[in-house]
């Protein structure tokens, strides 16, 4: 039966689709999809690093550091993530980048959801 609920493991379903839990990419039917918001649980390995800026930023983010040392650098600053817990928010028009200074998992949650912002791969 289909109720309209989802269980599962953030570690697990995470490896499915590149860390995302919760978006506008999730399958229509899916409790997971929306609209509204977006859910990350990124796992990094130490020196993972984002491959290109956000540009043009059309969203508000909340990032929490769960575990590791993760850097998140913005227009003019660079906010250190080093204790579980901490967290950085940051609004439209806010561009970004980030560097796993060691591994790390971070949840992040991004609204609203939107398409465009997906790096594309080489290779």
């Amino acid at each position: 039966m289909d109720d309209g609920v989802y269980v599962g493991n953030a570690g697990e379903d995470a490896a499915l689709d590149r860390g995302w839990l919760r978006g506008h990419f999730k399958d229509v039917g899916d409790p997971r999809r929306s609209e509204a918001v977006e859910i990350k649980w990124g796992v990094h390995p130490a020196g993972d690093e984002r491959s290109q800026w956000v540009r043009g930023e059309e969203r508000t983010a909340l990032l929490v550091l769960v575990s590791g040392r993760f850097r998140v650098e913005l227009p003019g600053r660079v906010v250190l993530l080093k204790r579980q817990g901490d967290y950085v928010v940051w609004g439209r028009g806010v561009d970004h980048s980030w560097f796993a200074e060691e591994e790390s998992v971070v949840l992040t949650v991004r609204w609203p959801s939107v398409p465009g912002y997906a790096v594309v791969r080489g290779g």
